[in-house]
């Protein structure tokens, strides 16, 4: 079975807990860096966090 990429599974755990932590964050940054480009389906997935958060439905949750 193949695996979703990174991001959209960093999205997906945001998603779930209805946070984005700076932690997930940090990784979904760091796999942008790695990569040096963004697939379709990342986009897409970065394109739903965001309506999440501007909903209020996925807070970012500050650092500490």
């Amino acid at each position: 079975m193949k695996r979703a990429p990174l991001i959209r599974r960093l999205v997906e755990k945001a998603l779930h807990i209805r946070r984005l932590t700076p932690e997930i964050e940090n990784e979904i940054n760091v796999e942008l860096t790695r990569l040096g480009h963004i697939s379709d389906v990342d986009y897409e997935a970065l394109e739903l966090l965001m309506a999440e958060m501007d909903a209020g439905r996925v807070r970012l949750t500050p650092s500490r």
